[in-house]
């Protein structure tokens, strides 16, 4: 690949990456096998029902290597995430408008909605983290986060979807709804996105708070029924999100009574990137929060040149003006196949997560609000060469170039324009797993926040 500058517009590969990430949907026309049928060739059924969204088209694939790194690709993406999936839809409807017909568009709702559907009700647990790619069930552990992303994402589908598949989709959506409500099991703890920690996950409850919002919001006018105790939840979680504020650090606490999994190495977590996903998918934290700032700064320095954890590509990237490319949390040590790693590696979402908060605070100011003057987001604004008194015009362009530069870095070390889990911390090459979908939609959302800049 061409090296890529300071300056580029990150907008120009969207129609590019838009095309990628589609490649793991499943429709009608184009099915995907899945490998988790022992007979050869796949026995009838052994295919992915319409609607199925792969968080990567990679499984087990021995003795693949990227260019210039070691690591095999050893993990097996192959299955429909809830989060992932939603994520993905919602993304691609955002962008839909420009980059697919309406019919094309349209159809793809209707298909994440049955699939959805599907997976509720022959796929077990409902709130297991991942399904087989004909929407069966993989006995994956809960993550509270996914059935609130999927409801988020069928309020988004409705106003395409026929009159019958309305009625399907409100199933889904009571469903869910069922799920997070029944016992009070929005306040429980959760296995986290990032599936090797259990605990009180920030993330979880943001995206659970924003569902609970939009449920209330829209509702009553799209003829659902809001279970009695939604407004209650969403009173809980915005007051059970202020408790994830650490005094003493200065961040947002990613997890309370965090315990990490078997065979996950206690590690120091915070500051992470999981506050800045949970403002970018979620509610509860606005992104010019100054505790949300403050948080972000930390996380930028730990990783860019000079950092106490520094990825070695970070430097060589700040040379030609692109960068810095995050991970997920300080104390990482999955290195896209084994924990092995000191400091992990940085990803495609955190980097494209954190460039979308940059963009969305250059929003916010742009359309008339004062730059943060509280003293907890200085740091914040003095990595741009900024202060609280920097002309707004100024701030903006500031912002939309970190943001730019943040992009720009992960087309550079992806590999033709595809994007994995990760890239290595010390060559930039990728590794992990290869076209990641949610890396594609993190991407994909970083630049519609872009573009409602002034």
């Amino acid at each position: 690949m061409a090296p890529v500058g300071s300056g580029a517009d990150p907008s120009l590969v969207v129609p590019y990456l838009f095309a990628l990430m589609q490649r793991n949907l499943a429709t009608a026309g184009f099915v995907i096998a899945d490998h988790n049928q022992s007979s050869s060739p796949p026995a009838p059924g052994a295919f992915s029902v319409p609607g199925c969204v792969l968080a990567s088209p990679s499984w087990e694939v021995a003795g693949y290597n990227y260019p210039g790194n070691v690591a095999q690709i050893a993990e097996d993406y192959t299955f429909n995430w809830t989060r992932d999936a939603a994520i993905t839809m919602a993304t691609l409807l955002n962008a839909a408008s420009s980059l697919l017909p309406a019919a094309a568009s349209a159809q793809l709702s209707a298909n994440y909605v049955a699939f959805a559907r599907t997976c509720q009700v022959g796929g077990g647990v409902l709130g297991q983290a991942k399904y087989t790619p004909e929407g069966g069930p993989t006995n994956a552990a809960d993550e509270s986060d996914g059935p609130a992303l999927r409801i988020l994402t069928v309020l988004q589908s409705w106003p395409s979807l026929p009159s019958a598949q309305q009625e399907l989709a409100a199933g889904v959506i009571a469903a869910d709804l069922g799920y997070l409500l029944d016992d009070d099991r929005y306040q429980a703890g959760t296995v986290t996105h990032w599936e090797d920690t259990y605990g009180q996950s920030l993330f979880a409850r943001c995206v659970q708070l924003r569902c609970f919002n939009e449920v209330m919001a829209q509702g009553q006018a799209l003829g659902l029924t809001v279970p009695n105790g939604t407004s209650t939840a969403a009173q809980w979680l915005a007051q059970a999100i202020s408790s994830h504020w650490s005094e003493q650090g200065s961040y947002y606490v990613s997890v309370l009574g965090a315990e990490r999994l078997s065979g996950d190495p206690q590690a120091p977590y915070d500051p992470s990137i999981d506050p800045i996903l949970a403002c970018v998918y979620g509610n509860g934290i606005e992104p010019t929060d100054p505790e949300l700032l403050s948080t972000a700064a930390q996380v930028r320095a730990q990783w860019a040149a000079g950092g106490a954890a520094a990825y070695p590509i970070n430097a060589a990237d700040n040379d030609i003006g692109l960068g810095p490319v995050l991970g997920r949390y300080l104390g990482d040590q999955y290195d896209g196949l084994s924990l092995t790693s000191d400091t992990g590696h940085p990803w495609a979402v955190c980097t494209c997560a954190f460039a979308q908060l940059y963009y969305e605070v250059a929003g916010v100011i742009a359309n008339g609000a004062s730059v943060p003057g509280d003293q907890l987001a200085d740091e914040f604004f003095a990595q741009l060469g900024l202060t609280s008194s920097t002309p707004s015009a100024q701030v903006v362009g500031a912002l939309r170039s970190a943001g730019d530069n943040m992009l720009n870095a992960v087309v550079y070390h992806s590999n033709n324009y595809e994007l994995s889990e990760q890239f290595d911390q010390q060559t930039g090459y990728e590794r992990s797993v290869a076209n990641l979908t949610w890396s594609y939609a993190a991407y994909i959302s970083a630049v519609a926040a872009r573009s409602k800049i002034p």
